[in-house]
């Protein structure tokens, strides 16, 4: 009984240390980055998915495309599944068709991400007929590049008169908190 006990109780963290501090700190982060960019897609009306905000930029859609052809490309070389054939995305221009293009593109990096612990996130990793690369320089990157895509929209919400969805969450947790 004391065993089982003990066991019981040092699971939690025996658990939380085999992920280790890399790990630890970059599987929230791209939790938190996958739900802003898929909460920004769903946000817009399909009638917004054309919207630019000024003609070089790309439109929502265009952006939505722009995270499914990056994730598939950029975790295709950390993941052991096969790479993902993105030539239909650039046809893809409604909210139906892109939202769970989007969540399939986030699910298949998330898998990837999963699948490291810190020390083989930081040994070159190759995966036959694709380039070798270290896992954790390709996940900063994507956080990187997702935050930097999540700002871009931020621009287009706040100019449809719209709230941001990390903002919207920060205000509903404060409403709940009180």
């Amino acid at each position: 009984m004391r065993t089982l006990t003990l066991l019981l109780l040092i699971s939690p963290f025996a658990f939380s240390q085999a992920q280790g501090p890399l790990m630890q700190s970059i599987l929230p982060k791209f939790e938190t980055a996958k739900l802003d960019i898929v909460e920004t897609g769903e946000l817009f009306p399909d009638s917004d998915y054309g919207y630019k905000l000024n003609a070089p930029q790309r439109s929502v859609a265009e952006w939505m495309q722009h995270n499914i052809t990056m994730n598939y490309g950029s975790c295709s070389q950390i993941s052991t599944k096969p790479p993902i054939d993105t030539s239909k995305v650039r046809n893809m221009t409604s909210k139906a068709e892109l939202i769970p293009a989007l969540q399939a593109s986030f699910d298949y990096c998330g898998d990837a991400f999963k699948s490291f612990t810190d020390e083989t996130a930081l040994k070159t990793f190759q995966v036959q007929g694709r380039a070798a690369a270290v896992p954790a320089n390709v996940m900063i990157t994507l956080l990187t590049l997702w935050n930097e895509h999540y700002g871009n929209l931020v621009g287009y919400i706040r100019t449809k008169g719209m709230t941001p969805p990390s903002t919207a969450r920060v205000a509903k947790n404060a409403k709940q908190a009180k």
